[in-house]
């Protein structure tokens, strides 16, 4: 018996979008993570990018659990010696919550040719409206 092994024209890119409102930010990154690497699909081998395009909406509306509006930081370095900037998840997720969602998401998949390839099919608004109706995005209930 052999093996099927899947080439990138056997690949069918679906598109789905997933409403972050009132969800726990984890776990829509998680979600959209197994998406964008096509682990939901029967015919995921990893060496193969299989995934599919993601429509994150509502991303201002996506919860954090416990105290990490407080207690949790974003860190970025500016590449001076004593650039260490640090921003508060409370301010982040008011002032640019599609950054927030965005570096869930990408802390999610690997750091690969491939994650890097799927992290671009990867679409988040921080409200409701979209333009992607043209592609039938399905639904995605978490």
């Amino acid at each position: 018996m052999s093996t099927y092994m899947p080439n990138a024209a056997a690949i069918d890119r679906k598109w789905y979008v997933i409403d972050a409102a009132g969800k726990p930010l984890g776990r829509v990154a998680a979600q959209a993570a197994v998406l964008l690497r096509g682990k939901h699909k029967p015919l995921f081998v990893p060496h193969v990018d299989c995934g599919d395009h993601v429509i994150i909406i509502n991303a201002a509306k996506a919860i954090l659990t416990g105290k990490k509006l407080e207690k949790k930081f974003y860190y970025r370095h500016s590449g001076y010696i004593g650039g260490l900037k640090a921003t508060q998840y409370k301010i982040l997720m008011s002032q640019k919550p599609e950054l927030a969602m965005e570096l869930a998401v990408k802390g999610m998949i690997p750091d690969t040719t491939i994650g890097r390839k799927a992290f671009t099919r990867l679409r988040v608004y921080a409200n409701a409206e979209h333009e992607h109706a043209a592609q039938k995005p399905e639904a995605i209930e978490l």
